[in-house]
């Protein structure tokens, strides 16, 4: 009878501290979707590309790297790359990521297209997408992983991710 109590007793409370639990909230002034990252070597001057709007249409990116650069006495000319993913279609909406590589290692990720039908999808993607941009930068493949509470975009993210290297040959 004891051992009855005591897991009724032990499951409410379980319960109701599961149930109180308060998720942590997106901050309000992050990166919206389109968000670019890059990693500020010193030819580029720091500026990033301007983001795509965060419109509910589909966009369309493209882009080339002219593969000049800027170097203190180098003889070899850099290649640089920028290659757009396939757009997956999520539960909440497409995804589209686009790749900028420069010999081989990914300096900037864009992502083209996000779910942006509402607002919590931009409270999303402010939260997730920096995430994922620089967990690309540092893992320099798609092999990364899913942000909690944007695992739709995540997934969609990493597949798009994965469909721009396999372009590129990475």
């Amino acid at each position: 009878m004891k051992r009855a109590i005591l897991t009724i007793v032990g499951t409410v409370a379980g319960l109701v501290l599961l149930l109180s639990f308060k998720t942590q909230s997106a901050p309000s002034g992050g990166a919206a979707a389109g968000a670019t990252l890059g990693t500020g070597s010193g030819t580029d001057g720091g500026a990033a590309a301007p983001a795509p709007s965060a419109s509910s249409g589909p966009t369309a990116g493209s882009g080339t790297g002219d593969g000049s650069g800027t170097g203190s006495g180098q003889t070899s000319k850099s290649t640089t790359r920028t290659v757009t993913g396939d757009t997956i279609d999520t539960r909440w909406g497409p995804v589209q990521v686009q790749v900028t590589l420069k010999d081989g290692k990914i300096t900037k990720v864009q992502a083209l297209q996000l779910p942006s039908d509402n607002r919590r999808d931009l409270e999303i993607n402010n939260f997730a997408v920096p995430q994922l941009h620089q967990e690309t930068l540092s893992a320099q493949s798609a092999q990364i992983d899913t942000v909690s509470g944007a695992t739709y975009t995540s997934e969609g993210y990493i597949r798009s991710l994965q469909s721009a290297l396999d372009k590129a040959g990475k």
